[in-house]
């Protein structure tokens, strides 16, 4: 979306026909509301359906229960959007804004596992409570390990002798980090573009 603005000089254009910096970047920001947004709503429709149809339960309590994974989808796909506009603006061109993402994405996962069992032997939460504040990884633990709350996995981890047992919980801290993130990128790209001659 970034990218092309700058490959097809439309950016340039857009500048040159009166239209702010700060005008471009809401309207990118708004765009990733929009597209998380539609996401969320597409996955809270198709949840309702599939919920009525194979579920033994109807009623409202149950199917209207734990939104709040609603909202921490909403907010981390708000963040990675964010942060891939910011990477766009930074490196104006896709493929090498995707590479960028990919080789973050590795690097956070190294140097939390480098800190967790190489220098802290895995005795330690403080890898954990560090990586919290991390973008990519503060955006991962929005919604912790949804699978291991399936019946099936649970059945099987007891068979194996292991407890299974996870906060699957959605914290506010959780989603104001996403969040400060999300500000931090949006403004990040204002002041990129702001600084750089088109």
């Amino acid at each position: 979306m970034v990218s092309n603005e700058y490959s097809n000089k439309t950016l340039k254009q857009n500048l040159i026909d009166g239209m702010s910096k700060k005008e471009f970047i809401l309207s990118k920001f708004y765009t990733v509301a929009f597209l998380s947004l539609i996401s969320t709503l597409f996955v809270f429709v198709i949840s309702i359906i599939l919920g009525l149809i194979y579920s033994d339960y109807n009623e409202i309590s149950i199917i209207f229960s734990d939104l709040e994974f609603l909202l921490a989808y909403f907010v981390k796909l708000l963040g990675f959007f964010s942060f891939g506009l910011f990477l766009g603006i930074l490196i104006k061109r896709s493929a090498f804004a995707v590479g960028a993402m990919i080789i973050w994405f590795f690097g956070e996962v190294i140097a939390f596992n480098t800190l967790k069992w190489n220098i802290l032997d895995g005795k330690s939460d403080l890898a954990d409570q560090i990586f919290q504040f991390a973008p990519l990884m503060s955006m991962w633990r929005l919604i912790n390990e949804p699978f291991s709350r399936l019946n099936a996995v649970k059945t099987l981890a007891n068979q194996v002798g292991e407890d299974v047992q996870y906060d699957y919980h959605v914290h506010l801290y959780e989603i104001l980090i996403v969040l400060g993130w999300t500000f931090i990128f949006i403004y990040g790209s204002y002041v990129l573009l702001k600084k750089r001659d088109l």
